[in-house]
C-alpha cells in the first residue's frame, strides 16, 4: 500500500515539474499572464503599474521554472527513496511547499492553493511514515 502511495506522490512532483517549467517559461516569456489565484489580494494590489507587474511576472516565471527542476529532483528523489540524501529532498521540498503554499495565500482562501497545500500535507504524512517504516523495519 504505502510504496502504491509514494509511487502516486512521485507522479504528482513530475506531473507538476512538466506544468511548472512549462508554466514558468510562459511567463518568463511574456506568453502568458500572472495567475492573481496564486497571490494574495494584497500583495496583488501593489502592482498598479502595468509595466512593473510584467516584470515581476518575468522573475516570477523564472522562479516558476527553476522549481519545476526542483519537482523534477523530488520527483526522482520518491522513486529512488532509498538513498537518504534524495530522501531529506524529498522531504525538505515538501515542508517548502506547505510553506510556501501558505505565505502566498495570506489569508485568501481558494480552492486551487487550498487543494496544493493539501496534497502537498497528503505527500508529507506518507513521505513520514514511510520514513519511520524504513527506520524502524528495514
Amino acid at each position: 500500500m504505502i510504496n502504491t502511495l509514494l509511487a502516486l506522490c512521485g507522479v504528482f512532483y513530475g506531473v507538476l515539474c512538466v506544468f511548472s517549467i512549462v508554466t514558468g517559461l510562459m511567463y518568463a516569456s511574456g506568453r502568458r499572464k500572472l495567475n492573481p489565484l496564486e497571490l494574495s489580494d494584497r500583495f496583488m494590489s501593489r502592482f498598479t503599474d502595468e509595466e512593473k507587474l510584467k516584470r515581476f511576472t518575468v522573475k516570477m516565471g523564472w522562479v516558476t521554472f527553476f522549481v519545476g527542476i526542483v519537482q523534477g529532483m523530488t520527483s526522482f528523489a520518491v522513486f529512488r527513496r532509498h538513498s537518504p540524501a534524495l530522501y531529506a529532498l524529498a522531504m525538505g521540498f515538501t515542508v517548502f511547499s506547505i510553506a510556501s503554499v501558505a505565505w502566498k495565500l495570506k489569508g485568501k482562501f481558494n480552492a486551487f492553493p487550498l487543494l496544493k497545500c493539501i496534497a502537498y500535507a497528503a505527500i508529507l504524512v506518507i513521505l513520514l511514515l514511510e520514513g519511520a517504516r524504513a527506520q524502524f523495519f528495514g
